[in-house]
C-alpha cells in the first residue's frame, strides 16, 4: 500500500520479531502497527502507514489520526517527540489497542518488545 506523507526508516530492525496477532483488523495486518488518514477514522480499512518493527521517523503527519497496534506478546508502539526514537514518549499503544492521537508533535514511531 502507498503511504500518504513521508516516512523514513531511522534504524535497523530489532533482533526479535513481533508476534503475529490473530488476523487483520481494519486493514492493519497481523503483527503490524498502523496509522490511518487524518480525521478520517478507520478510513474504510485502509491505513496510510504500516510499521512492522524498529524505529521510523514521521514527516508531514499533522492533526488527529487513529494509531492501531495489531501486535501481541507485549510489543508496544511508542509515539515520540524526537527524531530517531529519541525524546519524550507522548503515547504508548498496547497490543490490540488503538488511540486517536494528534501527531503534530510526534516525530518518530518505535515498535519494540516488552
Amino acid at each position: 500500500m502507498a503511504a500518504a506523507g513521508m516516512l523514513t526508516l531511522a534504524t535497523g530492525v530489532l533482533a526479535a520479531s513481533p508476534a503475529q496477532a490473530s488476523g487483520s483488523y481494519q486493514g492493519c495486518p497481523s503483527g503490524a502497527a498502523c496509522i490511518y488518514a487524518q480525521d478520517k477514522g478507520w478510513n474504510g480499512g485502509h491505513p496510510d502507514l504500516i510499521f512492522w518493527e524498529g524505529v521510523y521517523n514521521l514527516s508531514y503527519q499533522e492533526g488527529n489520526h487513529i494509531v492501531f497496534n495489531n501486535q501481541t506478546d507485549g510489543w508496544k508502539v511508542e509515539l515520540r517527540e524526537g527524531w530517531g526514537g529519541t525524546g519524550t514518549v507522548r503515547v504508548y499503544v498496547q497490543p490490540g489497542e488503538h488511540d486517536v492521537e494528534n501527531l503534530s508533535p510526534i516525530n518518530s514511531v518505535v515498535l519494540r518488545p516488552a
